[in-house]
């Protein structure tokens, strides 16, 4: 990376680094899911009937390993993104190579 590009990125970084920090010291807000929001507005609009028609099949024990658990979930489905934008990528200029070596567009197989 030019040393440009360091420097936009690490003012952007410290950017929102200074913004989370400024509103997580001034508010008094907690973090909280889509799920509890959702059940809440629906027992508003029913008046507290609301039951859920099914059960998880494992609840964690705090809420502290369901964000753990969320978390290696995300950080494995972008491991696996990566991996194959990588493939493609390699594979892209492996191909470009081959191509301005031998001067001419390489051979695809056919089905």
């Amino acid at each position: 990376m030019s040393r440009k590009l360091e420097i936009i990125v690490l003012a952007i970084f410290l950017i929102f680094a200074a913004q989370f920090i400024y509103m997580s010291s001034t508010t008094d807000a907690e973090y909280g899911g889509a799920d509890g929001q959702a059940e809440n507005a629906i027992n508003d609009i029913t008046g507290g009937t609301y039951k859920p028609i099914a059960e998880p099949i494992w609840e964690p024990p705090s809420g502290e390993i369901e964000s753990l658990l969320f978390g290696l979930q995300a950080a494995i489905g972008a491991g696996i993104l990566g991996y194959f934008f990588g493939y493609y990528r390699a594979k892209n200029n492996y191909e470009k190579k081959i191509e301005f070596k031998t001067g001419s567009e390489p051979e695809k197989q056919s089905l």
